[in-house]
């Protein structure tokens, strides 16, 4: 927890300085919430015929266009609803908002087909699961629950919610999450209301709300580890010491321990729903980063308060949010979808502007970080209508079942891979791809990567024989015992600071000058060590690796 109002201004600096070289960085988590429950994103129609399936699949496949355009490259997919699927499950009913009548089939699978779109246009796909409220008392998918596991099932009013602290709630919950990891290619599990109620009476116990994230986490890992573990905690972690979250708080109002569960490594992504604004957003944004563990945060932003009949926030505040959150090395994710797309107040037109160019996952080195090799055989034909490639070779290094490819174009002969307007293609399935040209255009450079199921990216493949001069470190991994880094001595120019980055650059930890750096609090993993000046400037001075026994 952050205990001086002065360690926020620091962090800002940092940040600011380390991300000056580019205004939309390479690595960014983008991603919207597409909600399922009652039809409020998709779908708008009931699917009673083969018109009304094409329907549905037609206003998805409009709404992942409209979602490419503005560069998402993360779809939670509201997956279970209230203990109700949008998939053929054995273990729950239909969700009613599909077919209309809930328990009945749509008569074809739209998490396969939300998957396969998805896929198509180089997005992940994360499979959204609410995990404690099940619904109305006597709606299908409560009734479905408590009458064949009464036990787990708990009463509150008129609403029905797995009981966190019936031992089987955990087993129950993570047999969905195993049932979907097995069956379907998705890209992460999404965890959502995975808390106590706010209306539960009684004690709550922190570790009942664990026991069912480690539980999930064990079911979906042993199957695919690259299958991203995530969950959207309540917005504030708890009190800062300056700023206080008026009760309303993840870690002691609702028993959610997200930010031990990234340190026990339960969790590769937090998604904490931070639908406030001033004091109650900036500070507590940057409480969650200090405290990712090395893992991502991507800020959940209120997109729909700028609906008038919401809270009616000026644009201006979300375009201030996203701004900040990139300085600090957050993403993004718009709740809800609907809003984005109806470009309420211009929200829309904005995200043009804000996410321009595509930008790719970080990848995930705490579970794997040695990336595939590089594509060895690149062919370009130049014709009339533009130029085609087809490309081979990489190889994956990872347990991974395929690699994806990103394509990099530029007219500049030595094609920078770093720089996120050079991407045209990201998470690229086939290994041949046709753009579109004009003859009188000055003619393209391309350079292709292999990125595997964790996002480690290879080195690149260049069009042209001569490549790039690439200005890198010594190949040589800096010294380290996993409690202690010995800092290289060349280079370091005076430097006032140095700074643990991830792979990605974004900042992990600083440390004054000098000879030796503690890194025992560091999880394991791969990290840069950069020198930074007062005057802004920062050099590389390499690369490390904590690995403990």
């Amino acid at each position: 927890m952050i205990k001086n109002l002065k360690r926020y201004t620091l962090f800002i600096l940092l940040c600011c300085w380390l991300t000056v070289l580019s205004a939309q960085p390479k690595y960014e988590v983008r991603a919207v919430w597409l909600t399922t429950l009652g039809g409020l994103d998709w779908p708008k129609n009931y699917a009673h015929d083969g018109m009304g399936i094409e329907r549905q699949k037609e206003d998805l496949c409009r709404i992942l266009d409209q979602l490419k355009a503005i560069n998402v490259n993360t779809v939670l997919f509201q997956t279970r609803v209230r203990a109700t699927t949008t998939y053929p499950s054995d273990l729950e009913p239909w969700e009613g908002s599909l077919s209309g009548v809930p328990g009945k089939t749509p008569c074809y699978d739209p998490l396969q087909f939300a998957i396969d779109e998805c896929h198509r246009r180089g997005m992940e796909i994360h499979a959204w699961v609410v995990a404690i409220p099940i619904g109305k008392w006597n709606t299908t998918g409560c009734k479905w629950v408590r009458s064949r596991y009464p036990s787990l099932v708990k009463r509150i009013g008129e609403e029905g919610y797995m009981n966190p602290e019936a031992y089987g709630t955990a087993n129950y919950i993570a047999n969905i999450c195993e049932e979907i990891t097995t069956r379907y290619d998705i890209d992460g599990i999404h965890l959502d209301y995975i808390r106590y109620p706010e209306t539960w009476k009684g004690s709550m116990n922190h570790e009942n709300i664990t026991r069912i994230v480690r539980r999930v986490n064990e079911r979906v890992k042993i199957h695919k580890p690259w299958v991203k573990m995530s969950c959207s905690p309540i917005g504030k972690s708890g009190d800062l010491s300056r700023y206080r979250s008026n009760g309303w708080n993840a870690y002691s109002r609702v028993r959610q321990d997200a930010q031990g569960w990234l340190r026990e490594g339960l969790m590769d992504q937090l998604y904490p729903m931070m639908y406030f604004s001033g004091n109650n957003f900036y500070p507590f944004a940057i409480d969650w980063q200090e405290q990712s563990y090395g893992r991502m945060i991507i800020s959940g932003l209120g997109t729909y308060m700028l609906h008038p009949r919401e809270r009616n926030w000026p644009l201006n505040e979300v375009k201030r949010q996203l701004s900040v959150t990139r300085d600090l090395g957050i993403g993004h994710c718009h709740f809800r979808t609907k809003f984005l797309l109806d470009n309420v107040k211009g929200i829309y037109d904005h995200m043009l502007k804000n996410d321009r160019y595509p930008a790719l996952i970080p990848p995930m080195t705490w579970a794997q970080s040695i990336a595939p090799t590089a594509p060895t055989q690149l062919q370009i034909e130049r014709t009339s209508k533009g130029d085609n490639l087809r490309w081979s070779g990489a190889t994956d290094r990872s347990d991974g079942p395929y690699l994806l490819y990103n394509v990099y174009a530029s007219t500049e002969e030595q094609v920078d891979i770093t720089k996120a307007e050079n991407l045209i293609a990201t998470r690229y399935f086939k290994q041949q791809l046709s753009i579109r040209r004009h003859q009188q255009q000055r003619p393209l450079h391309y350079a292709i990567t292999a990125i595997d199921r964790y996002g480690n990216e290879s080195a690149p493949i260049y069009s042209d024989t001569k490549k790039p001069i690439v200005m890198a470190a010594s190949s040589e991994l800096l010294t380290n015992n996993g409690k202690l880094l010995t800092v290289p001595q060349r280079n370091l120019f005076d430097a006032d600071l140095l700074v643990v980055c991830d792979m990605q650059g974004r900042t992990v930890k600083t440390f004054t000058n000098r000879p030796q750096l503690n890194i025992s609090q560091l999880p394991e993993g791969m990290y840069q060590l950069k020198s930074l000046h007062k005057k802004g400037y920062s050099h590389r001075l390499g690369t490390f690796s904590i690995k403990r026994k």
